[in-house]
């Protein structure tokens, strides 16, 4: 129905233009002034649309997701570890969302445009204006994530920061252990380098930008929280086995 709405009282038909227009905008800076090195959308394929959780390390604030949202609507048109000329964008899939700090998703009016096209945004449990704090998941947090997962596909990143190899968050077991989804892990490598820590602005330009999608995890939703956790950060990439040599003598502690 044109006058649809998702489970946060967005309408979906201005959802479709917005994710359209955000591709067009930004189909020149992935594939024209950088390169895109897409594998592993043979993953993708056979998804259900809804109950999908992709997992991934974070490097912008916007432009990691903005890069998967262009491979979700090129692949849903049949394009293979590519994203091509962007015919995706004339009817692109606008059921999915991403994870997001609030604060951070009401930092100008970018940033609530991006909200509107698919953010859940939540509270932080360890940082907030600045400053470490620490404070207990919201469950209220727990559900909107939930509720996006049974509308469509949901983009999360477990360590919730862009530095590289800082500890996973236990807020992504919560989710996997609560409501089952398919865990697709994500690596993504070469967006520190190109934009801006938003993610909007290039800071260098002739960069190849890597996405790798892999095969779902096997998890046990029953097993210990730090057992999950665990594995989401050796899919990603993320884990201590892969600390450069020069960190490992101080590798972050959990």
């Amino acid at each position: 129905m044109i006058f649809s709405r998702d489970p946060f009282g967005h309408f979906n038909v201005a959802k479709k233009i917005l994710v359209s227009l955000v591709g067009w905008f930004t189909y020149p800076g992935l594939r024209i002034f950088n390169r895109m090195q897409i594998s592993g959308t043979e993953h993708l394929k056979d998804l259900p649309e809804t109950g999908v959780l992709f997992v991934s390390n974070h490097q912008t604030y916007f432009a990691d997701v903005i890069s998967m949202l262009h491979v979700f609507c090129a692949t849903r048109w049949g394009f293979r570890n590519s994203i091509g000329f962007p015919v995706y964008l004339l009817w692109p899939r606008h059921r999915t969302y991403f994870v997001a700090a609030r604060e951070t998703m009401k930092d100008g009016f970018l940033p609530r445009l991006f909200e509107y096209v698919g953010s859940v945004s939540i509270s932080r449990t360890w940082r907030e204006a600045g400053k470490n704090i620490n404070r207990q998941v919201n469950p209220h947090d727990i559900t909107n994530i939930g509720s996006a997962l049974s509308d469509g596909w949901v983009i999360t990143f477990p360590q919730g920061t862009t530095k590289a190899f800082a500890p996973g968050r236990r807020g992504t077991t919560h989710v996997i252990r609560k409501f089952k989804p398919i865990v697709i892990p994500v690596v993504i490598d070469g967006f520190r380098r190109t934009f801006d820590k938003k993610g909007l602005r290039f800071k260098k330009t002739g960069n190849t930008l890597k996405i790798s999608f892999k095969a779902p995890l096997l998890l046990d939703f029953d097993s210990d929280p730090d057992e999950i956790l665990q594995k989401v950060m050796e899919a990603i990439e993320q884990s201590e086995a892969f600390y450069p040599t020069s960190m490992r003598q101080e590798a972050p502690k959990a």
